[in-house]
């Protein structure tokens, strides 16, 4: 009875229905096409202003909700395949690494949400959002420190006026289950106070396996809450909490041999059955808007992010010349983790005219405090082979130490943003931002220059050119990893720079988005770790000379026509390491050459509407040497969705198979740590909007 839950949930969901009806709930009426565009034509997290793509010299890429329902997307890194410049990094540990123009994305520095930078060390919660924009590119000018391939901006669901009650339940072959319920509307009579709600409880059964032969689950809950209040018709204040726990049996990776193949089978996870990390999560905070007058607004953000994380480790260790069936060890530990992200900033925009052009001037600050806080207990080690019973689980808990290694900063940045506007045929963009991190340790400054000009051959096209900086302190002046063969070692920051070319189009009555981009990103030093066989020491990590990604991409979004709507791209980088002494030439890991992503859905009726998606990954080295290779792949993906009207509410139905053809296919991780896909996969799901 694997598909049981689902059919419980929509039991219990029809009864509803009456509810709704005895409570006379507005209905809406929908003329033309039932499913919602595939186009967006802005992003708010490029320019920190309202301005479209097409006004943006810069490349930007937004998945909306509707290809993240269609897709039954559970996790952001099944989102972020939609985009080809994203490639996929370890999954370890409950969490997910993403590279962005072959630059890893740092779980401090590399995501925002709502403008705000969020600490990324989980699995996000996408069930909140509305939408995804993939910035590229360094972004340094406008929120501090962040790498050189880019920003990932979540965007959440806001309070809407209209009353909002929708029920949802999925499941899979394995028995996996998630339940979700969407609330939203006003909560008085002339709507000016607001809310959306969000609840989620899923239960997740994964393919892998443990030595024992217990299937790996996850278990999670969500809880959102947004509040909109309009004060005046001029300010508008926001305030918001979520609440997420994840816990999950650990699984670090897969093993590879020196062929790059999978040792054993891609199911087999080498940790223990015991090992587990449980996670919770917390933000609140406010958003005040307010318009000063006809020209100028000012808006203030504040948010507070909370994560605790017990990790309790097996730590299986790869020894060299590892064949399936040998020993290995384990060297167990509990852990305990303790994050604190304290955001804030404040943006002033203005348009107004000045000598003789239009300007739109953004002028703000940003700050970031940050803590962390580890306490840690270890326990003997342990020599495991296949076929032998599974160790027991130690008796250790990190309670018992009576040390804390503690480690804060914070920082703060000013920054000045204009975009001129000359005519209807020419933009000129150009800022500057101060940055000053403070910390004990590695204090540092920087000054980042950012341009832009853009030329408007018509109001449905642009070609632009573009200059950026970005800047990434290192976290201590020394490398701190007791670990490491060079630990001690001193550390400098690592520093960015882009120039990009590129070109935006829209066509069918500027329902379709064409854009390409050729792009030329360098940065200096970064740290480079790389697994040893040593009997003291299990990493050596140096820090680059120089890592130069060239490339180009090209990208289509929208409707073709009235039944056809795609969402594809296409990326080639030449990824090299540059004046480096030890990987002079080298390709990083992780970076393939090229990578295309493809994702349709065509409407046979208003009521029914057939998916189909293919994923395309080139082959990319699994360590910075260069000896080991990962193959490439493609992934098809199909799935269809149906529309029913139960009295004046909407069931929608939707079935996905993903993997279709059950290729076999690693994704990212080292040596030690790689990601196997799964095998193919069903999803079933039902959507009750009342």
């Amino acid at each position: 009875m694997k598909y049981s839950p689902l059919f419980l949930a929509i039991s219990m969901a029809m009864p509803m229905t009456a509810y709704a009806d005895s409570h006379a709930m507005e209905t809406i009426e929908v003329t033309g096409s039932y499913f919602n565009d595939y186009k967006v034509d802005e992003a708010k997290g490029a320019m920190r202003t309202d301005v479209s793509l097409l006004e943006t010299a810069q490349s930007v890429t937004v998945i909306s909700s509707t290809i993240v329902e269609e897709q039954l997307a559970t996790t952001l890194g099944e989102v972020l395949t939609n985009d080809a410049s994203l490639s996929a990094g370890s999954k370890q540990r409950n969490r997910e690494v993403f590279n962005l123009r072959g630059f890893e994305l740092s779980s401090s520095t590399g995501y925002l949400r709502d403008g705000h930078q969020h600490w990324s060390h989980y699995q996000q919660p996408i069930e909140t959002l509305e939408a995804v924009e993939v910035i590229k590119g360094p972004s340094s000018i406008l929120y501090g420190q962040s790498g050189p391939g880019g920003l990932v901006n979540m965007v959440t669901k806001k309070p809407t006026a209209r009353k909002l009650f929708t029920l949802g339940a999925d499941t899979d072959q394995e028995g996996s289950t998630r339940f979700t319920l969407d609330t939203g509307g006003a909560l008085n009579d002339d709507e000016t106070l607001r809310f959306r709600s969000t609840l989620v409880k899923q239960d997740v059964t994964y393919q892998r396996e443990y030595q024992n032969g217990d299937q790996r689950e996850r278990d999670r809950f969500l809880g959102a809450l947004v509040v909109d209040y309009d004060i005046t018709d001029d300010l508008l204040v926001r305030v918001h909490y979520d609440y997420t726990n994840d816990k999950a049996g650990l699984d670090t990776g897969g093993w590879l041999n020196d062929n790059g193949e999978l040792i054993g089978d891609r199911k087999t996870i080498r940790d223990m059955s015991w090992a587990f990390t449980d996670i919770d999560v917390e933000n609140y905070g406010a958003d005040i808007n307010y318009n000063i007058n006809d020209n100028w607004q000012v808006a203030v953000g504040y948010n507070k992010q909370t994560f605790e994380r017990q990790r309790f480790e097996s730590a299986a260790r790869k020894p060299a010349n590892f064949a399936a069936g040998d020993e290995y060890t384990s060297n167990p530990y509990d852990r305990f983790d303790d994050w604190q992200f304290t955001t804030k900033f404040i943006d002033f925009v203005g348009e107004f005219d000045f000598a003789g052009v239009r300007h739109q001037l953004l002028i703000g600050a940003n700050a970031l405090d940050y803590y962390y806080g580890q306490l840690k207990v270890k326990a003997s080690s342990v020599v495991y082979s296949a076929g032998q019973n599974e160790p027991t689980r130690p008796d250790i808990d990190y309670k018992d130490d009576n040390t804390l290694y503690s480690s804060e900063y914070d920082y703060y940045g000013v920054y000045l943003q204009d975009l001129v506007t000359f005519n209807d045929n020419w933009q000129v963009s150009f800022g500057g931002r101060y940055d000053k991190q403070n910390k004990e340790t590695a204090d540092s400054e920087s000054f980042l220059p950012k341009f832009g000009v853009l030329y408007h051959p018509s109001e449905q096209a642009t070609i632009y050119y573009s200059y950026t900086e970005g800047f990434e302190p290192q976290r201590s002046e020394t490398l701190n990893n007791d670990s490491d063969i060079n630990h001690g070692m001193k550390l400098d920051a690592m520093e960015s720079k882009q120039s990009e070319i590129g070109v935006k189009w829209q066509l069918v009555d500027d329902r379709l988005l064409l854009s390409g981009a050729i792009f030329d990103i360098s940065k200096t030093g970064k740290l480079i770790s790389e697994d040893i066989d040593h009997s003291e020491f299990e990493t050596r990590t140096t820090q680059a000379g120089e890592q130069r990604h060239k490339g180009f991409e090209l990208g289509a979004q929208g409707a073709i026509n009235d039944k056809l709507f795609i969402m594809s791209s296409l990326i080639n980088i030449d990824a090299k390491y540059e004046k480096d002494e030890n990987y002079q030439g080298k390709t990083p890991t992780d970076v393939p050459e090229w990578s295309a992503a493809l994702w349709s859905r065509y409407e046979l009726t208003e009521k029914l509407a057939f998916n189909a998606g293919a994923f395309y990954e080139g082959s990319r080295f699994a360590d910075s040497a260069n000896t080991i290779k990962k193959d490439s792949y493609t992934r098809i993906d199909i799935g269809a969705t149906y529309q029913m009207d139960i009295d004046t509410h909407e069931l929608n139905l939707r079935f996905n198979i993903n993997n279709l053809l059950d290729k076999k296919y690693l994704i990212g991780g080292g040596t030690s740590s790689v990601t196997a896909a799964d095998g193919i996969s069903f999803r079933l799901a039902a959507q009750l909007a009342f």
